[in-house]
């Protein structure tokens, strides 16, 4: 049954986010291994929507490390593991906390040990920078631990670049790129060595703005119409100039169409927007929003439409609504 639902869960999830942005690019499928225990390590910049497109695009069905904080309330705690989320504990959660690492970490061993794949979002945070910040080691002590639990395993790291064109709006695009795979075939020692590869094999997928003067390259990446989804137009642009790919102007009308046609919708998240302290959850609750609520704003629309006086204009409201969701495009930001 379980098994049931979270696939029933992971193609709800697939076909919302296909409506949430405009593009979803996978790149690199082919070097998904397979029959061998995979740690997934990718960047982290745009909170629930990261996992969520990892964990319905890569078809690899993972498990997950989540921070500790979400799991507070017993209920919500129940539901997270049920989908495949494991707490870890930082620094920050005290070093009692920490300790309660073991048993996350034994229960990923036995993920691992049955050729499953646990992802890691290594750099220990989420920010909107569009650049990959310092790994942390927790990844390596898993491969390692699991190398000596069970020796006869053999895991591999899979580095796996996402970037969006705009974080914090819907109608962009998503670009999920995934490396080759690196195999854990040195010692426990030599752990440093192996973040420090996976360190540069992600340097390599993920689009990195220098640091110093980053609004300015970003302004000048926009103006030039450069895909910021794209690490290689990226790098090209900065290094050369030159456009290879040049992005299509975008107004945002058809965005504003949107909006007209998901009022309730749209209120709901205006309502909740205030709140939103940390802007990297802005699309985790737009995507939210619309995922939980907006079978039934189209299922009301549709009962309108066939038992109401309203019906001819309820079903031309459902349709443009539909219409509006899958043209809906947003600039780059």
């Amino acid at each position: 049954m379980q098994y049931l639902i979270n696939e029933f869960l992971r193609t709800l999830v697939m076909f919302s986010l296909k409506g949430y942005f405009k593009k979803i690019v996978i790149e690199g499928k082919e070097n998904i291994p397979k029959n061998t225990p995979i740690l997934l390590v990718s960047n982290h910049q745009n909170a629930l929507i990261d996992p969520l497109l990892l964990g319905t695009h890569t078809w690899l069905k993972p498990y997950y490390l989540t921070r500790a904080s979400v799991f507070k309330q017993s209920f919500v705690a129940k539901f997270l593991n049920y989908i495949h989320m494991l707490p870890v504990y930082r620094v920050r959660d005290g070093f009692s906390s920490i300790q309660q690492n073991q048993g996350t970490f034994d229960q990923t061993y036995e993920v691992l040990r049955n050729n499953g794949t646990v992802i890691i979002f290594a750099e220990g945070s989420h920010s909107l920078i569009r650049n990959l910040r310092p790994l942390s080691k927790g990844f390596t002590r898993i491969a390692f631990g699991l190398k000596e639990k069970y020796p006869e395993t053999n895991p591999v790291i899979l580095p796996v670049a996402v970037d969006y064109s705009a974080h914090k709006r819907s109608g962009g695009i998503a670009r999920v790129t995934i490396g080759k795979a690196i195999p854990v075939d040195m010692p426990a020692a030599k752990s440093g060595l192996l973040t420090k590869s996976v360190q540069v094999a992600l340097e390599n997928l993920v689009v990195e703005i220098p640091s110093e003067g980053y609004e300015q390259h970003l302004e000048r990446l926009i103006e030039h119409k450069v895909d910021l989804s794209s690490s290689s137009d990226v790098s090209q642009f900065l290094e050369t100039g030159e456009v290879p790919n040049p992005v299509k102007e975008i107004s945002g009308f058809t965005n504003k169409l949107m909006k007209i046609f998901h009022f309730p919708l749209y209120w709901i998240w205006l309502w909740k927007k205030p709140s939103v302290k940390d802007p990297v959850f802005s699309s985790t609750w737009k995507f939210l929003i619309g995922y939980v609520l907006g079978p039934s704003y189209y299922l009301l629309l549709l009962l309108l439409a066939i038992s109401s006086p309203l019906g001819s204009w309820a079903l031309a409201f459902l349709v443009m609504a539909i219409i509006t969701l899958i043209i809906n495009k947003n600039p780059q930001e």
